[in-house]
């Protein structure tokens, strides 16, 4: 049924769960899993830097060498599981680039996860996996997990 599947990742608690479903749905449909972070541009731009680091440089090389160790790792189980991936790190605004990535790699199925926060919250704030549900062309599934509130 799927012959490619995404896996964007943002290291969070919430993406736990997303991991597994996503491993299991490509064994399942034979599929290659293709697992992306997004270095997200508004993190670093507003960053004001010190006197040591070149403007965004120290941040923006953090959180992409971060982001380089989270896809490694998800392929890692991936491959325990012998399912094929691919790994890509992009720069941008997280829903943008993960739809981007969808199309430019005709993916069938994105799994993303989802810390399950309160309404009030959601109503703020809002979350990239329900902005990547709602604007995506293609099937996406979303996977939640609890948050501990204690």
């Amino acid at each position: 049924m799927y012959d490619r599947l995404l896996l964007p990742t943002d290291m969070s608690p919430g993406v736990d769960r997303a991991i597994d479903h996503a491993i299991d749905a490509a064994t399942r449909y034979d599929a290659e899993l293709h697992v992306l972070y997004v270095v997200d541009a508004d993190a670093y731009s507003s960053y004001p830097g010190d006197e040591y680091v070149h403007e965004f440089e120290g941040l923006e090389s953090a959180l992409e060498n971060a982001g380089r160790d989270a896809v490694d790792e998800i392929a890692e189980q991936a491959a325990a599981a012998d399912v094929s991936t691919v790994t890509e790190i992009r720069h941008g605004v997280p829903h943008e680039e993960i739809l981007t990535y969808a199309e430019d790699a005709a993916v069938g199925l994105t799994v993303v996860g989802s810390k399950h926060r309160s309404d009030e919250y959601r109503r703020l704030l809002g979350s990239v996996a329900e902005r990547v549900a709602h604007m995506a062309e293609r099937p996406v599934t979303i996977v939640k997990t609890p948050v501990n509130t204690e």
